[in-house]
């Protein structure tokens, strides 16, 4: 197929380099805030809720506030640029961390949650940093782009828990430091944007055709079934990871060899992103995709297999590493479908379904976890298992693209 994006010259890519690294750093200061939120939001709402059963709700409403402001923060990109989106992005996330911050101040549960949709916009704004770094690149740079831009999760990795560390029991208030940092964070790190530079789309001359509605795109085949692999990919990723926690210390171990579990997994998330542009580059995009959903089988059967340390290890970097192939391809398969004038229409309609199922995930996860089984054991082989179904679907999907002609 050949793609619908415009193409550049590669000599022409010095702007979209530029931009990349702009963005690689945008990733890896802004994006410090999610693993921040993460590794806390779950203590901070079992700190607040009346019924524990609700602690991890306020990381659900962040995942359920990234999705619903997908379209919309999409469409005003599509109007008034990429760098404005950011700047609305950023803020979300300060407002998010001030109303958190203020919800842990007064013992508010539901303004904590408040404060949590408000940082779905961020984490909604962060969606949009790989699209943005296809922008300005040709056709032969752009899955090395926005690999290079996922790779900056990896420092963001890093970064997010060792400022924990510092700021969850620096306050009299727990926690409170952690937010207040969450706002510095924001405020800083929006700097970054006002060196982007892509330019804005142009506006379409009256009567100019506005290229594929909604329903065209979502039925036009290599769209759907990118959508389809990135959904399934961040998904899966999301209910076994959610998890792991849960079934680590269910199991015998200890909170830190949890820790330790998902550290090893969240590299692994991002470290391939230095490779992975790379190796779509020279065995195309389709067969990254199949290789992640296939790694990603890999890790749902290592986890049945038993529940020693090593096979959470094992199952947690597989899933990973899954996710990074599956996710990223699926990306740069959707990047090169559609027009300019039909990107915002399109990526903001992909990151509502991809957080959609994300979100769904993250809920079913605990009722996985502790609702499916006598034990923990069983509980976690129950999250296990329900990867089956969505894989054979997402890999359903790519084999049905491939046996279809090539379009021109």
């Amino acid at each position: 197929m050949t793609d619908l994006a415009p193409a550049q010259a590669p000599a022409a890519d010095a702007r979209a380099k530029r931009n990349v690294a702009i963005l690689v750093l945008a990733q890896a200061f802004l994006g410090a805030q999610m693993p921040m939120i993460f590794v806390l939001g779950g203590l901070a709402g079992q700190s607040l809720a009346s019924n524990p059963c609700f602690a991890t709700l306020p990381i659900s409403l962040i995942v359920l506030g990234s999705m619903l402001s997908a379209t919309p923060l999409s469409a005003f990109m599509q109007r008034f640029g990429r760098r404005a989106g950011f700047f609305v992005g950023a803020l979300g996330g300060a407002v998010g961390g001030a109303i958190g911050a203020y919800g842990l101040v007064t013992q508010s549960f539901t303004i904590f949650l408040i404060g949590s949709i408000c940082t779905g916009i961020y984490m909604s704004a962060q969606g949009f940093y790989r699209f943005a770094a296809a922008d300005t690149a040709s056709d032969a740079f752009r899955p090395k782009a926005i690999s290079y831009v996922m790779a900056g999760g990896l420092v963001s990795a890093v970064i997010g828990p060792q400022l924990v560390k510092v700021t969850a029991e620096a306050m009299v208030v727990p926690f409170l430091g952690t937010y207040l940092a969450v706002i510095a964070v924001n405020v800083i790190g929006a700097l970054l944007f006002l060196f982007l530079d892509i330019p804005k789309p142009p506006a379409p001359a009256a009567g100019a055709a506005r290229g594929r509605t909604r329903w065209e795109l979502l039925t036009t085949p290599r769209i759907a079934v990118a959508i389809i692999c990135a959904m399934v990919s961040y998904a899966l990723m999301n209910l076994v990871m959610t998890s792991t926690p849960l079934a680590v210390v269910g199991c015998g171990f200890s909170t830190n060899n949890a820790a330790d579990v998902v550290t090893g997994h969240v590299l692994a998330m991002f470290a391939p992103s230095f490779v992975t542009g790379h190796l779509i580059a020279r065995f195309g995009v389709e067969r990254i995709v199949a290789t992640g959903l296939t790694i990603l089988a890999a890790a749902g059967v290592v986890g049945v297999a038993g529940v020693e340390l090593e096979n959470f290890f094992v199952a947690l970097v597989l899933l990973g590493i899954g996710w990074n192939f599956g996710f990223i391809g699926a990306t740069t398969m959707l990047a090169g479908a559609h027009t300019t004038e039909e990107r915002g229409r399109v990526q903001g309609m992909n990151d509502m379904l991809v957080f959609g199922c994300v979100t769904l995930a993250s809920l079913a996860s605990g009722g996985l976890m502790n609702c499916s089984g006598g034990n923990p054991e069983q509980g976690w082989v129950a999250v296990n298992l329900a990867m089956a179904p969505f894989l054979a679907l997402a890999g359903g999907a790519l084999i049905w693209l491939a046996m279809r002609p090539k379009e021109a």
